[in-house]
């Protein structure tokens, strides 16, 4: 019985520390390879400020910020999940292109800042302040509150 007891006291702790690494920072090269490509080709590796790796569970998620204030998630494969470049441009590269399409002729003036991913549909922030819907397929649904 008391084996048991400590089996179970032991595997408990060792979980706890497994918890214990969420939200740690870490170096860029603990990014995944496409994560760190995606920064090296539109932000530049100099430029990261911090790396945050969160641990869920089974789920894993990278936070990027940049010294210009920009923040990336990615998720545990290295897929862009969103990104917040607070005031300035999201580069086009990183949107599709049937968004770029719907913003450019509906707002011409405007262009986009934030862009990611909740509750599967795509979000995108203008920098007019406008928040955009778009479904699975990139088209447009209507507008956030």
């Amino acid at each position: 019985m008391k084996k048991l007891f400590f089996s179970i006291l032991f595997m408990a702790f060792a979980l706890s520390l497994d918890a214990c690494t969420d939200g740690r920072i870490v170096s860029f090269d603990r990014l995944p390879k496409n994560a760190q490509q995606l920064i090296i080709q539109h932000f530049s590796k100099d430029n990261v400020l911090m790396v945050e790796m969160d641990r869920d569970g089974i789920r894993t998620e990278y936070e990027v910020r940049l010294k210009d204030g920009t923040e990336i998630d990615f998720d545990g494969d290295g897929d862009l999940k969103k990104i917040d470049c607070q005031d300035r441009r999201v580069p086009d590269a990183l949107l599709p292109a049937e968004v770029l399409t719907y913003v450019n002729g509906n707002y011409p003036d405007a262009f986009i800042t934030e862009w990611g991913k909740d509750d599967g549909r795509w979000k995108a922030e203008l920098n007019n302040g406008l928040d955009l819907v778009f479904n699975r397929k990139y088209q447009f649904v209507g507008f956030d509150d």
